[in-house]
């Protein structure tokens, strides 16, 4: 097949600006061939290259003594004692997700697994944060329905509990919606699996499905803004198979037994290309790929296609020769193909053969430490204008106008679709706060979380950020766990525009803060940026993915909430309305800044409430909708009513943070009072739980009503 010849517009759809084009000229010394400007395209973009990024990302704080692995591997690693480790990242599956719900979303949890796995860690808990344009959009109900669908689809087949996550809708998301993936597993501390080479002349070894032209170019689709040629785009959208996800699952935790592997890479963004470039670069290796043993499901595949497309279920992995029988036996087994692809070399070069012809000579180092780094221009986000009077409410109209919408309404339908109890050690489900799953055979329970509210980012970058990682530090204190370490998902518009570029480096600064005060360091991460259509960006949505330990289950604070229990507010309230749900959903108003958060009061509050969690019934965290919002969920989780004391609607709906609502009984309440002057936290009697209605400051209405009124919306809008 004839090469078509390199071109200015060729250049531009590979996503390859004209100086970059010539960085990679002066690189090679030559004009490249197709299959090398396919590949420079693949290792330089944004998806993979992080250019636009990295500078601000090295900021972050990733060390800690619980670390024992940080960002630039498949995941974090985080120690959780008695020699076992938590692994754990979270990444986006934005473009492909709105192009092809379904494959977009399922395919986002089988590469995210594929990460957990391949460092050697048996998966046991999924989550993911999606985001979504107004309900009323013509898109919203394919949307919704293709990725809850596709997320439950791949894990509920794979087998792993889908244990937590967010649902949102914003005008913003219209034009591309947000769909980012969680996974943890579990791996022994010594048993831990990592990507670097290392030998020379050592086998490199092609594990998995066949490859096929799905995906060809989605790393690159992935890094550029949507605009009328999206339907033209669908075929770089991957299409996944759990079943022989599982089936490569076993392989490979299985293959690591024999002491076969020296090093391993899933093939996720760029495919072939990207993990043998990551495995040769890590290992100071150069690495020569024969494309002719490649399986593949499709006839007369180029070179170029086979080192771009992004099929899945596959990985990469060099050998230990003398142990290739026992590697292959393993494979054969379960029925996956198993071929020797190439080898490691001692030069720094990327040597692709295809039928005996040279595809491709490159300087391999050069294709990761080259890449392009950018120092962008940037503009802080001025600061929000003073929020201007809101109105009192009657309380429950306030309530009811919120669980009538679809951000704040039950989101059962959603998370009844995840297969939430396989495996058998899941302890607390979706909707009710942290997820929570034991450590099999062990005391300990791990908690995982995700949280952003994306209007606090908007209007201010730096305390959006903040807020992100302390909702989650909250939320999994208010189960009992010991927050350990945070992974994130850096979801943006396009970072060439000043003022978008200035919404990421304040989150950076404000999530760097809040990680380094809270404790919890960032240990593995993504970064989606051109999250445009037509020259309009989403909201700033920096996800924090959290993990918690439980020492032992005896630690988890239940959510049981008895008739009589006192209904206690931990934390100073100011009734802050700014950019809160009320002023949003009910007055369709953006205005005000976000709230402040005090990162030295979180740390007093959070360790106060798990110092005291013997005398603690049920907890949750305030944040959307505030004490209203969370003593109507706490209810609505134990079917209990609750009486609050103040008809306010700053008191009320107000989002100051640092805070918590703690039940108990009469007499749990006098000791915490006293354990709380001790420690110097704010605690207020704010009303009781009892009866069958909510009631705030005399108005009520049936807890019955509510609960129907919002276990009603997802199914009515979506089914």
């Amino acid at each position: 097949m004839q090469e078509p010849a390199i071109t200015t517009d060729l250049i531009a759809s590979h996503g390859l600006s004209a100086d970059e084009y010539q960085v990679i000229l002066g690189l090679i010394g030559r004009e490249p061939s197709y299959t090398e400007l396919g590949i420079f395209s693949a290792m330089w973009n944004e998806h993979c290259s992080y250019k636009s990024s990295k500078k601000w990302l090295r900021t972050l704080p990733t060390q800690g003594p619980q670390v024992i692995c940080g960002p630039g591997e498949n995941a974090g690693i985080v120690d959780i004692g008695d020699g076992q480790a938590v692994v754990f990242k979270m990444e986006s599956h934005n473009h492909p997700s709105y192009i092809e719900p379904y494959q977009g979303a399922a395919t986002g949890v089988g590469g995210i697994l594929r990460d957990v796995f391949t460092m050697g860690a048996r998966p046991i808990a999924a989550m993911n944060s999606l985001s979504f344009g107004e309900v009323s959009h013509h898109k919203t109900r394919q949307l919704v329905n293709g990725v809850v669908e596709g997320v439950g689809g791949y894990g509920n087949c794979f087998g792993v509990p889908t244990v937590g996550g967010e649902v949102r809708f914003d005008p913003a998301y219209n034009g591309n919606c947000l769909v980012n993936a969680f996974a943890a597993g579990l791996a022994d501390t010594d048993k831990i699996f990592y990507s670097a080479a290392s030998g020379i002349g050592m086998p490199v070894v092609y594990l998995g499905a066949k490859t096929g032209r799905d995906g060809v170019g989605g790393a690159t689709m992935a890094s550029a803004e949507f605009d009328d040629t999206i339907e033209e785009k669908r075929p770089t959208v991957q299409v996944g198979d759990p079943f022989t996800e599982k089936r490569l699952m076993e392989a490979t935790l299985a293959l690591m037994q024999t002491g076969a592997v020296i090093s391993i890479q899933d093939m996720g963004a760029a495919g072939l290309t990207c993990s043998a470039v990551e495995m040769g670069d890590k290992g100071g290796l150069g690495v020569r790929l024969d494309l002719e043993r490649v399986p593949v499901r499709e006839t007369n595949m180029t070179a170029y296609e086979m080192m771009l497309s992004e099929s899945q279920e596959r990985m990469l992995m060099v050998l230990k020769p003398e142990l290739e029988a026992e590697a292959k036996a393993v494979f054969d087994k379960w029925d996956l193909d198993f071929a020797i692809v190439g080898e490691t070399i001692e030069e720094d070069r990327f040597l692709i053969m295809h039928n005996g012809k040279m595809k491709a000579d490159l300087p391999l180092s050069k294709l990761a430490s080259s890449a392009p780094e950018y120092d962008r221009p940037w503009v802080a986000t001025p600061a929000a204008d003073p929020l201007e009077d809101v109105p009192q409410i009657d309380p429950i109209d306030g309530l009811k106008a919120l669980l009538s919408t679809a951000n704040y309404a039950s989101k059962r339908w959603v998370f009844e679709q995840y297969d939430a109890q396989v495996m058998g050690d899941t302890i607390r489900i979706p909707g009710a706060g942290a997820g929570i799953v034991r450590v099999h055979g062990t005391p300990k329970a791990l908690a995982f979380t995700s949280d952003v509210t994306p209007r606090y980012v908007m209007a201010n970058p730096v305390e959006g950020g903040k807020q992100a990682v302390a909702e989650a530090y909250r939320n999994l204190t208010a189960v009992g766990a010991k927050p350990l370490a945070t992974t994130d998902n850096m979801n943006f518009g396009n970072p060439e525009k000043p003022e978008i570029m200035g919404q990421f480096v304040g989150a950076i600064q404000g999530i760097g803060e809040a990680v380094t005060a809270l404790d919890m360091p960032i240990v593995s991460g993504n970064v989606s940026l051109y999250n445009e259509t037509d020259g309009t960006g989403i909201l700033p949505t920096p996800t924090i993915g959290a993990v918690g330990l439980l020492n032992s289950e005896d630690e988890l604070i239940n959510a049981d909430v008895r008739e009589g229990h006192v209904a206690i507010l931990v934390g100073v309230t100011e009734g802050h309305l700014g950019q809160s749900a009320l002023l949003n959903e009910v007055f369709n108003r953006t205005d005000g800044d976000a709230p402040h958060v005090d990162l030295a009061a979180e740390v007093k509050n959070g360790d106060f409430i798990r110092a005291n969690r013997d005398w603690i019934k049920a907890c949750t965290d305030l944040s959307d909708g505030g004490l209203a919002l969370a003593a109507y969920e706490m209810a609505a989780t134990a079917d209990v009513g609750v009486t609050l004391d103040s008809g306010d609607t700053p008191d009320l709906f107000g989002e100051d943070q640092a805070r918590y609502l703690i039940a108990c009984n009469f007499d749990q309440a006098e000791a915490l009072m006293i354990a709380a002057g001790q420690a110097g936290v704010t605690l207020a009697f704010v009303g009781k739980f009892g009866g069958e209605d909510v009631t705030m400051g005399g108005s009520s209405a049936p807890l019955a009503e509510l609960k129907a009124m919002s276990e009603s919306v997802f199914p009515t809008l979506f089914s």
